[in-house]
């Protein structure tokens, strides 16, 4: 079975009209993501099955008695990031608005899932809310979608725009990842990030900046793995079945696409620990 790229790399969470139409490269069934693992569905890659080399446990060593103290255990902070700057979408909204429902709110955020919009990279910045405009209008507009399906998108800059609406700092219920929007944000890279196209340094920066702050407001460490239960059967995971996610995941993690591209596949890693350091991990 193959499936062809669509020019978008998200799909509904509320509606029944599938899958995004924009996300464009043709993904065989076995075509696995890095990060999702679960029962039959798509298999590990061989870093995947790599167990982690663990260190040998601490060995008691003598000593000679000495009174007993007070031990000062280690207090389980919260590990939170700033909040860097969003432009708010009234700035690329203009008078493209359409009519929606109510935000859908989950309790938490506790995993991001990385999109590119598989669009041109050569763009100017400053043209930038028209793009997102035009996506909007494909989505919500063309599509009758309730909204854009990304909670936040980065430009080559590295400026960051809020997407969808309900808040910033809420835990938005968003339409970018099939079977598993709920409790997760969207953030899409705005360009084409396939196999030795460079991500710009200042795009990195602001995903690692924006999902250290979002995952911290849960005290979610970004190098970790969550587990998601999918709520549809429309993505490689059937309804109902618990999967296992970085906590900074792609979105061919849990669908078949090749979205975010090769190119930001292999930022992630960086990614993951650049926004670990900014939660002060």
């Amino acid at each position: 079975m193959r499936v062809f790229r669509m020019t978008l790399c998200c799909a509904p969470a509320a509606t029944a009209l599938g899958l995004l139409l924009l996300c464009a490269v043709t993904v065989g069934p076995g075509d696995g993501g890095s990060a999702a693992k679960s029962g039959r569905a798509a298999g590990p890659t061989p870093a995947d099955r790599a167990a982690p080399v663990l260190p040998p446990a601490a060995v008691p060593v003598s000593r000679p008695p000495v009174l007993s103290v007070p031990v000062r255990r280690p207090v389980d902070r919260p590990h939170t990031a700033a909040l860097p700057r969003i432009v708010p979408r009234a700035a690329w909204l203009a008078d493209a608005a359409y009519r929606r429902p109510p935000a859908r709110y989950a309790d938490r955020v506790t995993a991001v899932f990385i999109h590119h919009t598989d669009s041109p990279n050569g763009y100017d910045c400053a043209d930038t809310p028209r793009i997102i405009r035009f996506l909007y209008a494909g989505q919500a507009g063309g599509q009758n979608w309730d909204d854009i399906g990304y909670n936040f998108l980065v430009d080559r800059c590295g400026t960051i725009y809020e997407g969808r609406a309900g808040g910033v700092d809420k835990a938005v219920v968003g339409a970018h990842a099939q079977g598993f929007n709920q409790g997760t944000a969207g953030i899409a890279a705005i360009g084409t990030f396939t196999a030795g196209i460079p991500v710009p340094p200042s795009m990195a920066k602001s995903i690692a900046a924006l999902s250290a702050w979002k995952l911290g407001l849960a005290n979610i460490d970004p190098r970790s793995r969550v587990r998601l239960t999918s709520t549809n059967s429309r993505s490689r995971f059937p309804e109902g079945r618990t999967a296992e996610f970085n906590a900074i995941a792609a979105h061919r993690d849990e669908f078949e696409t090749y979205c975010p591209g090769q190119a930001l596949m292999a930022a992630l890693p960086e990614i993951r620990q650049r926004a670990a350091a900014l939660q002060g991990r």
